[in-house]
Parts: C-alpha cells; structure tokens; sequence
C-alpha cells in the first residue's frame, strides 16, 4: 500500500475515534473534507480547505483532536494545519515532505484495531488498547495557544491587533513593556470585561520579546493553569521542579489572576514567585477582569503588589473602532464581505471583540459554503446574536434614570453636588450599577455623574458591595432594578 494510502488508512482510525468526542454535525461540518498528509514522531500535518476551517479548528477542535491521535499513535502531536486550494479529497494528499524524522504509515486493514496501526504508523511499541473516549461538547473549545512549551500564541502579535481609543492606552503600554522588559513598567496589570483584547495583548508582548531576545525564558500561564500545576507539584512532591519553572522565568505573562482569589496556597505561592522575579528585575505581565482593589478574597499583600508597576484598563470599543476589526478580521480571513454587512455588525455587535470575531466568523462560514452574502440575509444569519446583544447594550443615561424613578431623587441630583444621604446612597448605586452593567471605565462614569474622578466611584462601588454583603433586602432590591434594565434595553 502507498504511502498515500497508509495516511489515510491512519486518517480514517483517528477521525473514527474522533466522532465520539464531538457532534456529528460539527464533524460533517469542520473534518469530512480533510486529509493528514505527512505525520511524524513529533508533529502530524493535516491539508484543511481554507483559511476559515484552519482558523476554525485551531479555535474550537484541538483538543479533542489531539486526544484522539494520542488514543490511535499513543503520542500527542504538535498539529500543523496547511490551506489547500483544490478539492482535497479527490486530489489526495501531496507527497510527504522529505525530513529527517518523518516516517512512513505501514498498511492497516480498515477494520483493524487502533493498536496495529498505532505500531505500524510510528514505528513505536504498541500501547495498551485505549479506553473508550469520553464524548467532549462541541462547545468545548478554546485552543490550548499554540503548542509551544512557553504558552505564547503565533497568532496574536501586535501586528493583528487593532488599537482604538478603548485600547490605545493598554496597547502602548504593552509596546513599550516589550520593548523594554523589566526596564518600562513592572508589573504592568491590564484589566477589562471578558473578550477585550487583554489575552491577545499578552500574547503579543511575549511574542515580540521572544523574537526579540531567542534566549530569553518567556512564559504564558492562565492563573488557574498556574494553580492545578501547583496543586500537582504538591501531590507529586515536586515543588522544587515546579519553582524553578516559574521563578527562572526572564517574562511571565499570568493571564486571569483573579482566580487567584480565595486560594490560600496557591496565593502563598504567588507571592513568593512574584517577590523572586521582582527582586530579580524580571518582567511580570498580569491581567483581570477587574483592577486588584475590586478583587475579593485576595490577600492585600498580593493587590499592594499588582498595584506597584502600570495598570492599563481596556474597555469595550467604539463603532469605528468595530469596523477597523472587522475589515482586518476579513482580510486575515481572506475572505470579501460587502462594506454595508461590515457596518451592520459594528453598529448591532457591540458588547466585546470576541463576540465581534465570532459574528464576522459566521458570516464568513456563509460565504464559504453559499457565496455572496447580501445585508438581508446577514440580518437572518444574525437575528439570535443581535437579540442577545440588544439586552446586554445598557447605558448609564438608562441607569440614572431607572434609580431615580426608584429611589424618589431628580434625575439632575446624579449630577449634582448635593450631599444628603438619601441622594448620595441613590447616586452610588447607580455608580455601581453603572459599573456591572455597562462595562465602562471608571474614568467614564466619572465623566456621566458629573465629572467625579475615578477614586469617587471605586469608593461607591466598595461601599455598596459592602452592604450588598450585609443587607439581603439591598441585594433583592438591586437584582430586581437590575431584572429592569435589562429587560428595557
């Protein structure tokens, strides 16, 4: 049998195992068209169609894929997914690249059991036969970054980043934080809602150091990556392993370090690494969906310490701003979308870039499969998207208004000066309201509440979660004003 024949004899058992992990419908979807072409000790090549299955499959499917190469070859591959221009599936795959290590898939029976071709193919001792995988959801999803040790994903750069007035702080920060590590701000702490940019931006300094500066230690680490690796060097009794790994680190990039919150060891732990690379004039990069201050159950030694660099706060972005994203998004895409659909999905996509990416993504996924897209059938395509949105799209206009009406004040004293304590508890609630439902900085909703600074409406926030905590009828009050806005929306 051919080499061409051996692959897709190995091809066939791997995406066998991999219809118990996902739907059918995402297999039919994202897998029937295509093909591994060249596979290795270390790395297995696949030939997608385009450029949206390669994206698409690197967001949402890594995982279980690799999971169902380990069960068949018994080793986890670094997946390399190329484009191909013509129909894969009647071409075959291109002849194997000529490489050192490459090594040829033996004949397999299509009826024989996974360990044969797992011996054959690789040329390694038969593992134990595989339990059956468990299925994983088809939501299940976001791509371990990139297969590199450090963590840092290819993808995101500062070049694939589009910087607006929501961001421009943020993104000049992180420049000049990898341009000059250890050397410009430390730590540099970059905080906002969910799907903003911050991930992208860390990544983006850690790729630029590390192309900068090959020798450098660069690593990337989610906080709750960071906790269940201590919580196994703990049970393996291999802490020492596991400290040298951080705290020998030139950058460290910790990404959500608000799970950190109400973890008493792995708190312990992070200070003490953060003290070592501190001390020793290493970079530290951290993000949060919130600034240390508004952290709850975080010890104050570890919020005095994320506070002592540069804190960057990026917020959601403005239309113009959705559009830039969109038209890049398109491009790296490669695919045309009319100007008036770009224009629609920035004025109806406005809560986080994230959600902006996937939109554009579901309009591409139409293209690719029907052809041109006209602005009718992108408002078919984006009806449940635009409906969710629609109630998230709350405005501290609306806010004042609402708490107000309900707290029996003028709509003007949330503005004023005046200072009785009926008025002032009313503005602060609206203060914090403001600051839940609409996703604005603290700077902007200083400016809406008659330009009070920034430390003012901290200070709101803190004392109405404070009573949230001790008064229950606070709470039902708040979540009932809350059930309003969102339903006026």
């Amino acid at each position: 049998m051919s080499d061409r024949s051996s692959l897709a004899a190995l091809w066939s058992h791997v995406v066998d195992n991999l219809r118990a992990r996902i739907s059918p419908d995402a297999y039919e979807r994202w897998f029937s068209s295509i093909c591994l072409t060249e596979i290795t000790e270390e790395s297995a090549r696949l030939a997608v169609p385009d450029a949206i299955h390669k994206l698409w499959i690197e967001m949402n499917y890594l995982p279980p894929l690799r999971e169902s190469f380990k069960s068949i070859t018994g080793i986890i591959p670094l997946l390399e997914l190329e484009c191909a221009t013509n129909n894969l599936q009647q071409q075959g795959p291109p002849p194997m690249a000529s490489r050192s290590r490459a090594v040829k898939a033996q004949p397999a029976a299509s009826e024989a059991p996974p360990p044969a071709v797992r011996a054959a193919a690789l040329r390694l001792p038969a593992p134990p036969a595989p339990k059956e995988p468990e299925p994983v959801p088809d939501s299940a999803v976001e791509e371990p970054v990139s297969g590199n040790e450090d963590g840092i994903a290819q993808r995101h750069t500062f070049n694939t980043f589009v910087v607006g007035a929501n961001n421009q702080f943020a993104h000049a920060a992180a420049m000049a934080v990898a341009q000059r590590p250890a050397r410009a701000y430390n730590p540099l702490f970059l905080h906002g809602g969910t799907g903003l940019g911050k991930t992208h931006l860390m990544h983006a300094i850690g790729a630029h150091i590390r192309s900068a500066r090959p020798k450098a230690r660069v690593l990337y680490i989610t906080s709750e990556e960071f906790t269940n690796q201590f919580i196994g060097a703990l049970q393996e009794h291999s802490l020492p392993k596991f400290r040298k790994r951080f705290r020998l680190a030139d950058v460290l990039l910790i990404d959500d370090i608000q799970f950190l919150a109400g973890k008493e060891r792995s708190q312990e732990e992070f200070f003490h690494t953060f003290n070592a690379l501190f001390d020793g004039n290493k970079q530290l990069v951290l993000s949060s969906d919130c600034p240390p201050a508004e952290m709850r159950n975080l010890e104050s030694r570890l919020a005095s310490r994320f506070e002592w660099g540069m804190m960057a706060e990026v917020t959601p972005p403005d239309e113009e701003t959705r559009v830039a994203i969109l038209r890049k998004r398109a491009e790296s895409l490669r695919v045309e979308v009319p100007p008036n659909v770009i224009d629609y999905l920035a004025s109806r996509i406005r809560s986080n870039v994230r959600r902006l990416h996937g939109a554009l993504f579901r309009v591409a996924s139409w293209i690719s499969l029907h052809g041109p897209i006209s602005l009718v059938q992108t408002e078919d395509l984006m009806r449940d998207l635009v409906q969710e949105e629609s109630t998230k799209h709350i405005t501290i206009d609306r806010i004042q208004k609402t708490i107000a009406e309900s707290f029996d004040i003028r709509i003007a004293d949330m503005t004023s000066r005046k200072r009785p304590a009926n008025i002032a508890f009313a503005r602060q609630v609206a203060m914090y309201l403001s600051r839940e439902l609409t996703g604005c900085s603290y700077q902007e909703i200083g400016l809406a509440f008659g330009g009070r600074d920034h430390g003012t409406i901290m200070h709101a926030c803190r004392s109405v979660d404070s009573r949230l905590k001790e008064q229950e009828s606070l709470r039902l009050r708040l979540d009932s004003l809350m059930t309003t806005l969102k339903r006026s929306s």
